[in-house]
Order: structure tokens, then sequence, then C-alpha cells
């Protein structure tokens, strides 16, 4: 049975404040965060082409190795290990992509998985401290699941990410969590606080891990799971200082987007050397004919749209490049750098902005080579990939034009005919 913690014992108490104030933050510790990190950004770079899967994940053969540089690696009894398979690689994939040090790239058949130069030269320029406070943010308040493959459970901007840890490591006893060959808790521990996120737990050093020996056809053994005094002070703090103030959760749901530096004013205090952080270029509005091809299972039109354009006028466009009636709502949707999904929705829908006729063309953050999802009629639900072929700035036209047209367009109302 798990041992149930009162929320007194989750206070926080002038022994956790003299725990962060005794912290010191190097490559080794606390956990070896920072030493793994790195570790991952450099394979990374060293790699001529790191393609990824068509749903942005590591592919099989890099996990070994990304493994073996890890300060702890994790053995396993697996023959065929997935990226999700290594908690730690998986929940370190989370923070590359969440921070924004790296990206997607899709102008080649295959999507690659590229460090961002100018996101990584001011990285470079962020001490220790401001490090490890940069990822810990990331983690906390940009690290969906859905980033990672897996499915999250938050309707907010922000995942729930700090609620099922502080969840977690209110149940683990003074005397630690025994794990070993309880397959039922083994089991739980996928669902909370999920397999990445005792991963970043361990490797921020807010819990400590025995591993066990590998078995046959088995994942990541663990023989027992422990608190740690700085789990215990860091997540008391930040429950006092942020999460236990519902204000603030709804101050950044308001927000366009989460901003670098969120925790400072929570963490500073107890980390003085917390000055800078780390920043992602802003979207600029691309001008530019917008060349996009549209398809419909077999079929595709190639469709040229002015940067000036709205996305209402280029759902217009399709629909009329399929000879389909505009009676229907529709919603357009995306993947963001980070990879999180954005959704533009028809302006008569009664979910939240942003609108369709409120969106430029140009104003959408999609790379060359990236798709989109088109869905019109959610009734019959008519999905379309709608893919940026490219800008082109020479080509002068005034509104939408198909320039190409590949099969005969389906029967929009089948059922009634």
């Amino acid at each position: 049975m798990i041992y149930r913690r009162s929320p007194e014992e989750f206070t926080f108490s002038p022994e956790h404040e003299q725990v962060l104030r005794n912290l010191t933050i190097n490559e080794s510790s606390p956990g070896t965060v920072l030493h793994d990190f790195e570790a991952f950004l450099a394979f990374i770079q060293e790699q001529e082409e790191m393609q990824v899967t068509g749903t942005h994940q590591l592919k099989l053969r890099a996990l070994p190795e990304i493994n073996a540089r890890l300060a702890r690696p994790v053995e396993l009894g697996l023959k065929r290990p997935q990226q999700k398979s290594y908690p730690h690689i998986h929940g370190l994939y989370l923070l590359v992509r969440a921070s924004g040090l790296t990206c997607i790239e899709e102008t080649s058949k295959k999507p690659l998985l590229a460090v961002d130069d100018a996101v990584y030269q001011v990285w470079k320029g962020l001490n220790p401290t401001e490090r490890y406070c940069t990822l810990l943010e990331t983690w906390l308040l940009r690290g969906h699941p859905e980033i990672i493959g897996e499915r999250g459970r938050s309707w907010f901007r922000i995942p729930e990410t700090f609620r099922d840890c502080q969840w977690f490591f209110l149940r683990i006893p003074d005397e630690g969590m025994p794990i070993g060959e309880d397959k039922e808790a083994r089991q739980s521990l996928g669902y909370w606080p999920g397999w990445h996120n005792l991963g970043l737990l361990e490797l921020f050093g807010l819990v400590s891990v025995r591993h066990g020996l590998p078995e046959p056809g088995e994942g990541w053994r663990i023989e027992q799971i422990n608190r740690t005094p700085l789990g215990a002070a860091l997540l008391a703090l930040l429950q006092a200082e942020f999460f236990g103030d519902m204000d603030n959760i709804w101050q950044l749901e308001s927000e366009e987007k989460i901003p670098f530096g969120v925790l400072q004013p929570a963490l500073q205090p107890y980390f003085p050397e917390w000055e800078n952080n780390l920043s992602v270029p802003e979207w600029a509005f691309r001008e530019g004919t917008h060349i996009f091809k549209v398809s419909l299972g077999p079929i595709w039109r190639r469709i040229a749209i002015p940067a000036d354009q709205t996305l209402d006028a280029l759902a217009w466009a399709i629909l009329n490049a399929v000879q389909f009636d505009h009676d229907h709502l529709y919603r357009f949707s995306y993947q963001n750098r980070f990879g999180v999904s954005e959704r533009i929705n028809h302006p008569y829908m009664e979910d939240e902005g942003p609108w369709t006729d409120e969106v430029l063309v140009g104003d959408v953050p999609l790379q060359v080579g990236q798709t989109m999802t088109y869905v019109f009629d959610f009734g019959d639900w008519w999905e379309f990939d709608v893919t940026l072929e490219r800008v082109d700035p020479d080509m002068v036209i005034e509104e939408p034009v198909v320039l190409e047209k590949h099969g005969e367009p389906p029967v929009q109302y089948g059922w009634y005919s």
C-alpha cells in the first residue's frame, strides 16, 4: 500500500530553504540533467542528418548510442527498444524540443531533427544555474506529453506535469518506495508520474532511483525510489510560490505563448545566479506567394495564394478546387516549432480563437515542407493535407489560383445521390 503524506508535510519550511541555499549547481549536480542534456545536444550536432520518424520521434538505431553517452546508462532486456523504452532519453527529447533548442526540418524526403544555431548561441551563454532552471521550467510549463507522442490529460496551455510529479512524490514513504518484482507498482509508474517524468525526476535530482539488473524482455528495472531533500524543497517552494495560486495559471492561459523566465521570481531568491533566460526568435510575417499542395487521398491540387490573404480565403480556395459547397465548419491544425498542436478555427466556431478570418497566410509559422491538416465538415470529416511546398517572392497574384490539378474530386454528398 502506498503511503499518503499529508499536505502539511509539503509546506515550504526553513529546512527546505536551507537545502536550496546550500545547493551548488554544476554539470554533475544536482542529478545529471546538465551533463546528459549536453551529451544529447552534442550527439544531434555530430550527425550529418539526424533523421526522425514520421511522428517526429527518434529512430531506433540512435537510441543505444545516446544511452551510452548518458552519465548513468539504462540497461534494458528488450530486443528492439523504442524511444519510450529509455525514459531518460524520452525526457531529454521532450526538453530539447520544448525548449526550442531544436526544430524539425521537413525540406528533405524525411524529417530531420536539427539544433537551432541562434537559440544554441544563447544557450551557450547561460551559466549552469540558468541552464538548470531553464530546463526545469521547460519541463514543468512547456513539456507537453504530445511532443513525445504521449497522451496528456490537460486542456490547459500548461501541462499537468507538476501535479503528476507532486502527487507521486507525496506518496513515496520516508523509507522509500520498493518496486522490485511488484508488477502492479511498476505498471502504476507508467501512469503516475509517467515513465519520462520519472526519468526527469531522477535527472533533476528530485528523486533517487536504485536501478536493477535487466531481465529478458523487460524494460527499465527499478528496485527502489527515494525522495531527495532537494525534491522536497523545490516542489514545496514551487507549490507555495507559483502552482498553489490558480491566478498564476490563469494568467499564463491568457498569454499568447508562455514566455521564458516565468518561474524566475519564485526561484531567484534561492538561485541568485539565475539572471538570464533562453530566448527563441519570434516568427516574422513572411512575404511572398505561398504554394501549397493540397491532398485528399489520391487527388491533389496545387494552390498559390498571396501572403496577405487570410486562412479563410485559403479554405475557400481548397473547397472551390474540389467543387465542394461551403456550408460547413472547418479547422486548420499544425504542429508549432516545439511540437505542440495549434488550431485555427472557422470564424463561427464557439471554440476559442485564433480565427481563420483574422490570421494571414504569411503569419502561419510553417516551414517549407511542413503540412497542415484542414478538416472540413465535422460530420463527414473531409481531411485534407496542406503542404507548404515553397514561397515564391517573385510570383505576383492578388487572389488564390489553382496551378495544377490531379484526379477527379469526390462526390461531396455521395450518400445523398
